[in-house]
């Protein structure tokens, strides 16, 4: 591991011309998203139940109404605006540089920034389907509801697209990532502490000649075979690469 800066990872960056970035909860802290497990982050919070059960599979069906209660108050934010380091990243996509963002987020700010192949693990909260008859729903649907959310068409539950504890990961998400993180010759994580599986796992899928650079504020279950580990701010670091 080589404790680094920013300036460094620009270097490896200008090196690089197959990049892919993968990031998690940190990457949106910059936009006013709490992460997960920091001290601030959401598990850290007090609610009747904690938040790791109401985001599980089993709890969504059955305390439906209780699940968005929470689902509101807790994981949508529909005015946080991309950060420097989405903007960047989509410039770094933009100039050919950066192939893919593999992300853990489900708040839709790569896209919003302006880049085009996000891989969502975790699926995304603009995209609501009915669990009957798979009509779409965007965002503004669950936003401007009271209860429990019902289709329109068929009355049935509206469900977020987003993957909840207990619910398996997209095979084809998956298989786009793997694929591309096996091609590129830097991998770049950032604002994710790695502990989350599988998404965690993907990274073991690098070639051996590859790079790895991790920006995160803590430790990380990589930080040892890193080649660069930044302990920085994702949007202070990402505003000092040079597209």
């Amino acid at each position: 591991m080589n404790r680094g800066t920013a300036e460094q990872l620009n270097e490896l960056v200008s090196r690089s011309s197959n990049i892919v970035f993968f990031g998690g909860a940190g990457v949106s802290v910059p936009s006013g998203i709490p992460d997960f497990r920091s001290d601030n982050g959401l598990y850290k919070k007090h609610y009747r139940y904690p938040a790791e059960v109401m985001l599980s599979h089993d709890f969504f069906f059955s305390h439906t109404e209780e699940f968005y209660d929470f689902y509101r108050e807790a994981m949508l934010y529909p005015n946080a605006k991309p950060n420097p380091a989405h903007l960047k990243l989509a410039q770094l996509e933009k100039a050919g540089k950066l192939k893919a963002v593999v992300t853990q987020n489900i708040d839709g700010l790569h896209q919003a920034a302006g880049s085009k192949n996000v891989l969502e693990l975790h699926g995304s909260v603009l995209r609501n389907y009915c669990i009957h008859c798979d009509a779409f729903y965007p965002l503004d649907t669950i936003l401007n509801s009271t209860g429990i959310p019902k289709c329109e068409k068929c009355g049935g539950i509206i469900k977020p697209d987003v993957v909840l504890y207990g619910e398996g990961l997209d095979e084809k998400v998956i298989s786009k990532s793997v694929h591309a993180i096996g091609q590129c010759d830097l991998l770049i994580v950032g604002g994710t502490s790695l502990s989350v599986w599988p998404a965690a796992g993907l990274i073991q899928y690098m070639r051996r000649d590859a790079k790895l650079a991790i920006v995160n504020l803590s430790p990380t279950e990589a930080d040892r075979t890193a080649q660069l580990v930044v302990t920085e701010g994702i949007d202070s670091v990402f505003s000092k690469i040079e597209v």
